[in-house]
């Protein structure tokens, strides 16, 4: 049902929706409102069947996650920013044994120094962690894709990351269409692991591996990642089926079939693009927008066909790198096809709005022939702040 709600108690009611049993919660802004939710929800008798868990920790979440994944619990959990970061050491691990968990990144920006507001650092940080990266363009795509991920997580055995900019979609008030229990239970199955601790038939899951076998395991993760690739499409088209909306996939294309010009993003600045793609559009500029909705596994082929007889892409970075490019543009790179050229950008850091008008002038600037100064261009930088910055640590004996 269709109704102005917030992103995060949108998102905390879709996974009710999903039944999960066992929801581990440490609050930290801004998924804090998701996991209060969760919380109410449990209190109040609407969500049953639940235990939630009110950890010391984000690695004490995960880790309660994994354990009680392991135990054969439909689980799920939240995090943002340095709480990801805390989860470092877990994320592998619930990648490496399977697990079906899922967990809501509120993307926000890492220290130091301190800022609580939205890029997407956090999670790009851990994009080989051996996590499904789904990020959503909306608020409804970030209800949508919470359904589709405990489907994916559990159809593949592994674990799924759903990401949400943090703010510009958490706290964001809008109409919003929540999907109804029974729609979520004719599509989410009962719960089924593949595998589980039962002292009845006693397992051992997560043992060392030598030398002899390591390679062969993560050989073996990596296919089924990218056999994960096909499966996402799938539940997709069946959630497109199922609830008459077109929700998730690999790819968000919009306006790119004749297109000179295509912004290749992440996240809500989708929303962004294709307002200044159609004012663009409007002028005679031929320009299109791509989002990226799955980033792990990378969909490299599947880009590689959205920007088949594209001239020119560029590349909106949403986190700083210090290699030869951006984070998302070097993936692009890899995989973009001969003929088109390929720049990058970063924008939109710490909560700096990425805005249409910036995103208009980028794509007049890339037509006009500019080319980005370096292996990358902080297109909003404060020259005068930066230089004025650089000059007084060169001066320093």
């Amino acid at each position: 049902m269709r109704r102005q709600v917030e992103g995060s108690k949108a998102v905390a009611e879709t996974v009710a929706r999903c039944r999960p049993t066992v929801v581990a919660a440490y609050p930290i802004s801004p998924q804090t409102h998701i996991v209060e939710r969760l919380s109410e929800l449990v209190t109040v008798g609407e969500l049953t069947s639940c235990e939630y868990l009110m950890v010391e920790s984000e690695f004490g979440a995960l880790s309660a996650c994994i354990g009680a994944s392991a135990a054969g619990a439909r689980t799920y959990t939240a995090t943002a920013s340095q709480g990801l970061l805390f989860m470092a050491e877990a994320l592998p691990n619930a990648s490496g044994l399977g697990l079906p968990i899922v967990m809501t990144v509120a993307n926000r920006a890492i220290g130091a120094p301190i800022n609580i507001w939205n890029d997407h650092s956090d999670a790009l940080s851990q994009r080989d962690s051996g996590w499904v990266q789904l990020f959503a363009s909306s608020n409804q795509e970030a209800v949508d894709l919470h359904v589709q991920a405990f489907v994916l997580a559990e159809q593949m055995s592994l674990p799924v990351m759903v990401c949400m900019d943090g703010f510009v979609l958490t706290h964001a008030m809008e109409e919003i269409d929540v999907p109804e229990q029974d729609d979520v239970d004719a599509f989410l199955p009962a719960f089924r692991p593949r595998q589980w601790l039962d002292p009845d038939h006693p397992v051992t899951i997560g043992a060392m591996v030598g030398p002899d076998a390591y390679t062969e395991v993560k050989y073996l993760m990596a296919q089924r990642q990218r056999r994960t690739l096909d499966a996402l499409a799938e539940v997709a088209d069946r959630f497109r089926g199922a609830f008459g909306r077109d929700s998730g996939g690999l790819l968000r294309p919009y306006r790119t079939d004749d297109a000179e010009v295509v912004l290749v993003v992440m996240g809500s600045v989708w929303g962004t693009a294709a307002d200044a793609v159609d004012q663009l559009r409007a002028d005679g500029v031929r320009a299109g927008v791509l989002g990226v909705t799955c980033y792990r596994p990378w969909p490299g082929d599947a880009l590689h066909d959205a920007l088949s007889g594209i001239a020119n892409a560029v590349v909106v970075n949403r986190a700083v790198a210090t290699g030869p490019g951006g984070v998302l543009g070097q993936d692009v790179h890899v995989c973009a096809p001969t003929g088109t050229a390929v720049r990058e950008v970063v924008m939109g850091l710490g909560g700096r709005p990425v805005t249409r008008a910036g995103l208009v002038d980028l794509v007049c600037d890339v037509l006009d022939g500019w080319e980005p100064a370096g292996v990358l261009d902080y297109r909003d930088l404060d020259e005068r702040v930066a230089q004025r910055e650089l000059a007084r640590e060169e001066a320093l004996p």
